[in-house]
């Protein structure tokens, strides 16, 4: 029966060919599509906060969608933020370190003298140098603290569910209270371009070509003409059908018309 319709449809638009013998604008039926369409979920397994959007709603780029539960993510966030903070155990440390070196020098000066032997000055130096690696220390604890905070703000950032694309909600699967592991929450469509799908007979493979104008009137109650260009023209032919597929993007910023609807679409022969 596949075949049988594909040799129908062959010669239909054979005859539609042969009568107008390209005079005039050919006419083909196209259906309005989507030019993306994505499931999007979490990254990470967790239960439903919220849902902020709903079938049919309009959505930016970046925009949140949803959010997972993340009292516990957002505690660890606050106490790592605390110590990323800290500069007390860093002023302590220079404090040492000044001290040290101030009595090392003193000592240094009393040894010259032969005041004080060798061991108070080697002491006084090795306290030197021990204040001067705890310093160091606590500024590598400060700069570790502040990766620790880093890492906490992109696992919280990881709980919120955002748009990768500018469209609309096609199908919300999940609601609040839900759990989330694999599957997707939202279904969104990107209907800014749209694309317009096309199958063309076989004898006019060559003639449509790629950056090829053409005018594209969707069915009632939309009715109005539309200018779309070729984008794509197939090089494998439907041997079933005699035909090839050809898509056209068409530009749909205010998003005035819907995808989902059939279509004519005239070629103009230039």
């Amino acid at each position: 029966m596949k075949l049988v319709r594909g040799v129908i449809l062959h010669f239909m638009m054979m005859a539609m060919i042969v009568g107008l013998g390209w005079a005039e604008p050919m006419v083909l039926d196209g259906l309005v599509e989507p030019s993306l369409v994505v499931n999007v979920g979490s990254p990470v397994p967790g239960i439903l906060a919220s849902v902020k959007v709903d079938r049919g709603d309009m959505v930016k780029k970046g925009q949140v969608l949803a959010t997972l539960e993340a009292d516990v993510e957002r505690a660890t966030m606050a106490l790592a933020q605390a110590r990323a903070e800290m500069e007390q155990t860093i002023r302590a440390g220079e404090a040492r370190l000044e001290f040290s070196i101030r009595k090392q020098e003193r000592f240094e000066e009393l040894y010259k003298k032969k005041v004080i032997p060798f061991t108070d000055m080697d002491e006084a130096r090795t306290a030197s140098e021990l204040a001067l690696m705890e310093l160091e220390e606590a500024k590598e604890n400060k700069r570790i603290a502040a990766l620790e905070f880093k890492r906490s703000v992109a696992v919280v950032n990881r709980m919120s569910i955002q748009s990768s694309i500018a469209g609309v909600v096609m199908e919300r699967f999940l609601s609040p209270g839900e759990h989330v592991e694999d599957q997707p929450v939202l279904k969104l469509a990107q209907i800014h371009p749209l694309y317009v799908e096309v199958f063309a007979p076989v004898e006019l493979l060559g003639t449509i070509k790629v950056g090829m104008q053409a005018e594209v009137t969707p069915e009632n109650p939309v009715g109005q003409v539309y200018k779309a260009k070729v984008t794509i023209v197939d090089r494998v032919i439907d041997a079933a059908s005699g035909t090839f597929g050809v898509r056209l993007e068409l530009p749909n910023p205010k998003y005035r018309l819907p995808a989902g609807l059939k279509c004519k679409v005239s070629f103009n022969k230039k």
